[in-house]
């Protein structure tokens, strides 16, 4: 592999555009790591991590990106494209064991970055089925419970949920108010959830709600129980293919034997938001990838005064800096995948690492629309889906602010979470 950039738009084909395209720049077919990897990181992989890497790309490339733009437009999931994904044997993600494929950090990383760079409605959607639905079994269920659930979530026969957020609680979740009271040999639950991925189909849904003794349990809610009603939240400018759902639960009963079993406070979620920040942190690389490898292409094709874009100082500046920070991201992170391998798992630098890549994100996703002029407003060209998709990204799983404070309460020892109230005399 070459360090250098070579013509990414030269080799393979372009995408039909049904907008009549006559820019001179048909829709840039996505370059290869090549164009992105320019510290030749993937020479540090195994022949494994690579063709995993590949393949992963390659189904994004040719089952996913031709078609999803129709499906983002309508605000529809992409059903069909399911038990294709699942043969892609990545359900699960760092998950031993009960049919998962049990990748290191670094592999789970490098699978979740070509579904990002692909789309993010799809990297979401899979995140939300493993790193946060099967990862709360995984780490806080019991053995019968994984054996029970874990499986047929591995094949995708069934799809996960995790309810946390609720409409008055979101980045104060810890208040979270959902109840569930014991009631024979199950817990009845009682509340509300809102922005919840997957809602609307997931055949077990994670309801996280607090217990007559005041601490949070999670409960699996299987599909078709009474009184459990997702609606779909209608009007997103991002994520539109998600099907984020608000959530009302009423006198819901779920068996005891569904609630996790090692799970005892609200702390023990913590686990599993780690391994979802992970998650989304390497989304926003893959957003930035897609929209750097786009522009780059697309500025070799583009003319303007007689000269490529692409020969233009400013145009050469812009794609150096989006260059730059997707190389620091890539090494930053790759850094935090070994540490997580090595068993060093930290909350503040998975924070640190979510905060940063995504504002990168949205400011190199934001220049690439820019350098394509008005074909970045245009789906055809997959930039501007990225770049709205991007805006949920930065939010969800904790906000950029919220991010920075778990930083700031490690690096300085003060929590900051709850400014003090002035008093008045």
């Amino acid at each position: 592999m070459k360090a250098t950039h070579g013509a990414a738009a030269d080799q393979g084909h372009a995408l039909a555009s049904p907008n009549g395209n006559s820019s001179g720049v048909e829709p840039p077919v996505l370059g290869g790591s090549e164009f992105s990897d320019y510290f030749l990181l993937d020479n540090l992989l195994t022949d494994e991590q690579r063709a995993l890497k590949k393949k992963v790309r390659e189904f994004m490339d040719q089952e996913v990106i031709p078609v999803i733009n129709p499906y983002w437009e309508r605000a529809e999931f992409p059903f069909e494209l399911v038990p294709k994904l699942a043969q892609l044997d990545i359900a699960g993600f760092q998950i031993a064991g009960y049919g998962c494929p049990g990748m290191s950090n670094v592999t789970a990383g490098l699978v979740i970055l070509e579904l990002a760079r692909g789309d993010l409605s799809m990297s979401t959607m899979m995140g939300v089925h493993s790193a946060l639905a099967m990862m709360s079994v995984a780490l806080l269920g019991s053995e019968e419970q994984k054996q029970r659930f874990l499986p047929p979530m591995a094949r995708m026969e069934k799809l996960g949920a995790f309810g946390l957020t609720e409409p008055t609680h979101g980045s104060d979740v810890v208040k979270l108010e959902t109840t569930a009271r014991r009631d024979g040999d199950s817990y009845v639950i009682n509340g509300h959830k809102r922005w919840i991925g997957n809602a609307t189909f997931a055949d077990y849904s994670i309801i996280w709600a607090r217990g007559d003794d005041g601490h949070v349990g999670g409960y699996v809610v299987e599909k078709g129980t009474p009184g459990f009603d997702a609606q779909v939240i209608k009007g997103k400018t991002a994520l539109r293919c998600v099907q984020n759902a608000q959530i009302s639960l009423t006198d819901v009963r779920v068996p005891a034997a569904n609630r996790l079993a090692n799970v005892h406070t609200f702390r023990d979620t913590e686990k599993v938001l780690l391994a979802s920040r992970f998650c989304v942190a390497w989304e926003s690389i893959g957003a930035a990838i897609a929209g750097y490898e786009t522009a780059l292409a697309y500025a070799k094709q583009r003319k303007q005064f007689g000269m490529p874009l692409a020969a233009f100082q400013l145009i050469q500046y812009r794609l150096s800096r989006m260059l730059a920070d997707i190389t620091d991201m890539l090494c930053m992170q790759h850094r935090l995948s070994q540490l997580l391998d090595e068993g060093e798992y930290s909350m503040p630098r998975v924070a640190l690492a979510k905060m940063h890549y995504t504002e990168r994100a949205r400011a190199i996703l934001a220049d690439a629309r820019d350098m394509l002029g008005g074909n970045g407003i245009l789906l055809d060209y997959h930039v501007a889906r990225h770049l709205c998709d991007i805006e949920a990204i930065d939010t969800y799983e904790g906000t950029d602010t919220v991010q920075a404070l778990i930083v700031g309460r490690d690096i300085t020892g003060y929590s900051a979470f709850v400014p003090a109230v002035p008093s008045h005399h």
